[in-house]
């Protein structure tokens, strides 16, 4: 079945969607782009250009578009205070709902997002791209074949000091690092571990040679359910890129192997009894190498069609509003850590933030 589409946000983010996300389903016939959104008009030529629109069909409002073309899905791509506003409108048009991550700016607000779209009865993905790249799903189907997890990291580190990559709104943020870019991993690191998060400790800073109003540096450190443990560390603005963006660095430690994911390689290191008490080291490139995962579609272009299929009656999406919801609970909690020096309790954070939503 085709559904039909309005896009809302081509700047940043919102044009990758348009060139690189929504077209592949266009192609495959899961997706119809009757009309795009955004306050800037000088961006609708790429609509125009990457989704095939009229400049009719292309609106600086959203309430005009959506009365005007009949549709079945609203895209958000736009600044994460946004998206409650956005969410709210596409809903009284009765649409369902794909949103670029955060849920909301706060947790507070992505609670209300969620009981909105469970009371309209309508579905809501969140987009958490990263879990869903070739390499990471590599990782996650090796891991999965590794035994019992002990403990998990995560490395990402870049030097994206300078103001003029990211749209001017990232720069701005607050929380910078934990909202926008550690969210992926700390997600990745939850989905993972495949227990609810007791506890999150966290530093944040911005160190004197970044051009950032909030925190782009920052350690992480959770505590799961079922004992599993986690360290993140992550920053926009190191001397220079180990792990950058795409190219990260995950590591799970398990009973049976160690699986490590270095810049988009992957290997997994058994267990050898006779390599006990051998100090020396090995890394990269020593172990068995695992070959990279096949499909068509990666990233945001293939949680757009997991959405598709749940609206046609699959399985929920795993990155559905209500389970992102704990995603962004560990990422508030890692604020407030990061703000009162104190570990924070994140199913307690979670369960205050349904009570004053």
């Amino acid at each position: 079945m085709t559904h039909r589409l309005v896009h809302v946000g081509l700047g940043g983010q919102g044009s990758t969607w348009a060139t690189d996300a929504i077209p592949p389903n266009v192609h495959d016939d899961r997706i119809e782009v009757v009309a795009a959104v955004d306050t800037d008009p000088e961006r609708h030529e790429l609509a125009e250009r990457e989704l095939g629109l009229t400049p009719e069909e292309c609106y600086t409002d959203l309430e005009t578009a959506l009365s005007e073309h009949p549709a079945d899905i609203c895209s958000i791509v736009t600044p994460p205070s946004t998206h409650e506003a956005v969410v709210e409108t596409a809903l009284a048009h009765d649409l369902h709902i794909i949103s670029e991550k955060p849920i909301a700016d706060t947790l507070e607000a992505s609670v209300r997002v969620a009981e909105k779209v469970n009371k309209a009865g309508k579905k809501m993905g969140v987009t958490m791209s990263h879990r869903f790249d070739r390499d990471k799903t590599t990782f996650r189907r090796a891991v999965e074949e590794a035994g019992d997890i002990d403990y998990l990291t995560a490395r990402y580190t870049g030097n994206v000091r300078e103001r003029g990559f990211y749209a001017d709104y990232v720069y701005e943020m607050e929380n910078m690092l934990l909202l926008d870019g550690a969210i992926h991993h700390l997600d990745i690191l939850a989905s993972l571990a495949d227990s609810p998060c007791e506890r999150v400790y966290a530093e944040t800073w911005t160190p004197e040679e970044a051009d950032y109003d909030g925190d782009c540096t920052g350690l992480v450190t959770l505590h799961f359910a079922d004992g599993t443990r986690a360290q993140y560390e992550g920053s926009y603005a190191n001397a220079t890129t180990l792990n950058g963006w795409g190219h990260e660095q995950f590591r799970a430690e398990c009973s049976d192997q160690t699986v490590l994911l270095d810049r988009r390689d992957v290997e997994r290191f058994h267990a050898d009894a006779y390599d006990t008490g051998n100090f020396e080291s090995i890394g990269k490139g020593d172990g068995e190498t695992v070959p990279l995962a096949e499909r068509p579609h990666w990233k945001n272009a293939w949680l757009i069609e997991q959405f598709c299929d749940w609206i046609d009656g699959g399985d929920p999406m795993p990155t559905n509003v209500d389970s992102v919801l704990q995603s962004m609970a560990i990422v508030f909690a890692a604020i407030e850590s990061s703000e009162t020096g104190e570990a924070v309790d994140v199913q307690a954070l979670l369960d205050d933030a349904r009570a004053n939503a």
